[in-house]
């Protein structure tokens, strides 16, 4: 059985989720909350209950929108390159979306991703260069408007990252550090360009899995 756990602290919130997996004949059975069901007594508003085949469907369970969403995952070949597909579908949200992945080789990966009901299209590139540096450029043609990730691992537990988005104009860097003890940590911070005020963001967070 394996638990994780996650708690973030910004200067105008702080948060907490948790999770709980259980491996059953190659079936995992997951539950897990966020920062309501902690820091506002034992709720269940927060709640969401899986059951996952790794690789092949995840089924979830959102307990407060009383929603079930589907994913099914597939891979196949395309001159002998894997295309990866996941299909998820909402109920009550009546939300349907298409996810590929095409992995040109281990340095260059295409993905796309398409909302059936909002006719919403991206499309990421993803290149790494000598295995240190990945660099993410994404276009969404429903909103005109284009991301920009870049990446670089300093060394074996630690990844530095910047991003950009054209839609909000808000600018973003973040530093993730792993442990040996099964703990992360993560340092964001991100300002908004449109504010005129231009007022820094900055959260920490900090995540631990545990083997029982």
């Amino acid at each position: 059985m394996k638990a994780s756990f996650r708690g973030s602290y910004d200067a105008n919130n702080s948060d907490g989720t948790g999770s709980i997996v259980v491996n059953a004949g190659g079936v995992n059975l997951q539950a897990s909350v966020t920062g309501g069901t902690f820091f506002n007594g034992p709720l269940l508003n927060d709640l969401t209950l899986s059951v996952e085949s790794p690789g092949s469907f995840v089924v979830d369970y959102i307990v407060p929108k009383k929603d079930v969403r589907f994913q099914f995952m597939n891979t196949f070949k395309i001159n002998e390159k894997p295309l990866n597909l996941t299909y998820t579908h909402s109920v009550v949200e009546n939300q349907t979306s298409l996810d590929g992945k095409l992995a040109l080789n281990s340095n260059h990966k295409v993905s796309a991703n398409y909302g059936f009901k909002s006719g919403s299209c991206k499309v990421k590139y993803n290149y790494v260069h000598g295995g240190m540096t990945t660099i993410e450029p994404c276009y969404d043609f429903a909103e005109n408007s284009w991301d920009l990730a870049v990446s670089r691992r300093v060394d074996d537990d630690s990844v530095v990252r910047a991003s950009y988005q054209s839609s909000t104009r808000v600018l973003g860097l973040d530093l993730r550090r792993n442990s040996s003890n099964n703990r992360s940590i993560k340092v964001s911070a991100s300002v908004n360009l449109a504010d005129k005020e231009k007022k820094p963001t900055i959260k920490a967070e900090s995540i631990w899995d545990i083997e029982m």
